[in-house]
């Protein structure tokens, strides 16, 4: 079969998750490292790019190319960077857009000047475009930290002719998140939303999409506390156990954990986090608690702890205790490479708009329907139903 260079151009691209798939990738070509982690890897699927084909290029706002910002992030181990640290060293972030109202806690100095909004959007248009004359296609993901929350009722969002006066405007409520989407789409380039920050999930940029005939997904990548929730709830549903109460907390010391410990981004990562368990038991967990902390210390090994009230036969109360120690970006990074390949498929079948079936891969997916499906085997049979129709 013959090789299809497929570019990943990574909002946030110099990140713990970012510079862990560009490593995890170079590792690959170098059959230094197995596929363990990368759920389609064993899936022969036409026109799904193979791992070895995959180049990265990004925006970051911090200048360092990846393999001073691995070595910082401390992710890989000293094996691991030294086979990857060369190739790591070519890449080095794009500009990015930078906005203190939207993210206040993580700044840096490699940014695109304020000249408004379409004078930015400019910018990431000829970055994309002069990387798609580098590769066969490509694929925009979102990695960078969250945003605070905003309200998604805006009108500026309802249609993309509000949205397009608003950006005329340099209306203060079009966020980064945004304006990446906006340029992505612009380009004809498919774009998955892996954070929590509103972005493509608003009306106007999903019409904007299927007008472009453009691919989306999101969004909050689901890997570690969220994607144990979405197995346990259905098993607890299944055995008719009722759920009383939920408490789930989390302690994180990378980027991410930082920019969550300013309210406004927690606001919007709360929100995907806790909007699961009401839709998979039907009906409404009264005592759902979600607390996320950042603790420095444990930098990108997490902690995700669950607390788990039930009431069984005869209404005799029980418990059960989930103690998740894992590692953030080792869980993100190929959850990430996935959604980009099966992007970049869709794009290829000549699918656009929203792509449902990788819901698998989200906290809160974008669907098409009001409701969406949460149950993780129900998601998982979705995609694999899928990609079957595409083998």
């Amino acid at each position: 079969m013959a090789h299809r260079k497929l570019g990943f151009a990574v909002v946030g691209l110099g990140g713990a998750v970012g510079t862990t798939m560009a490593a995890g990738i170079e590792l690959l070509k170098q059959s230094a490292v197995g596929t363990e982690g990368l759920p389609l890897a064993d899936l022969k699927v036409d026109g799904l790019a193979d791992y070895t084909d995959i180049v990265f290029a990004g925006w970051d706002l911090f200048p360092d190319h990846l393999a001073k910002a691995a070595e910082e992030h401390d992710v890989l181990t000293h094996k691991q960077f030294v086979a990857a640290e060369e190739a790591l060293r070519q890449i080095k972030p794009w500009p990015a857009v930078g906005d203190e109202r939207f993210l206040s806690l993580i700044d840096g100095e490699n940014k695109i000047g304020r000249k408004g909004h379409r004078a930015t959007i400019e910018r990431l248009r000829s970055d994309l475009s002069e990387f798609k004359g580098r590769c066969d296609s490509a694929v925009v993901i979102n990695l960078a930290s969250t945003e605070k929350l905003v309200a998604e009722g805006n009108e500026i969002f309802n249609s993309i002719a509000d949205f397009e006066a608003a950006l005329d405007e340099n209306s203060p409520h079009i966020s980064p998140a945004m304006l990446y989407a906006y340029a992505a789409i612009a380009e004809g380039v498919p774009y998955g939303n892996f954070t929590p920050s509103l972005a493509a999930d608003i009306p106007a940029l999903i019409e904007f999409a299927e007008t472009q005939k453009v691919p989306l997904a999101g969004k909050d990548g689901k890997t570690g506390q969220t994607f144990i929730k979405t197995v346990l709830a259905p098993a607890l549903k299944a055995r008719a156990l009722h759920v009383d109460g939920w408490y789930s907390t989390n302690i994180l010391g990378n980027r991410d954990g930082l920019a969550l410990s300013n309210e406004d981004s927690l606001a919007s990562k709360v929100k995907t986090k806790s909007s699961v368990l009401d839709d998979i038991l039907g009906y409404e967990v009264e005592d759902h608690i979600v607390d996320i902390r950042y603790y420095r210390p444990r930098g990108d090994n997490k902690e995700a702890w669950d607390n788990i009230d039930i009431s069984g036969f005869l209404g005799q109360p029980m418990q059960i205790k989930v103690n998740f120690l894992c590692k953030d970006s080792i869980l993100a990074a190929p959850l990430a490479i996935e959604i980009a390949r099966c992007l970049d498929l869709a794009m290829q079948r000549g699918e656009s708009g929203i792509q449902e079936q990788l819901s698998v891969f989200f906290k809160l997916p974008m669907t098409r329907s009001a409701r969406s499906e949460q149950a993780f085997h129900k998601q998982a049979d979705l995609l694999t139903a899928w990609l079957d129709r595409s083998s």
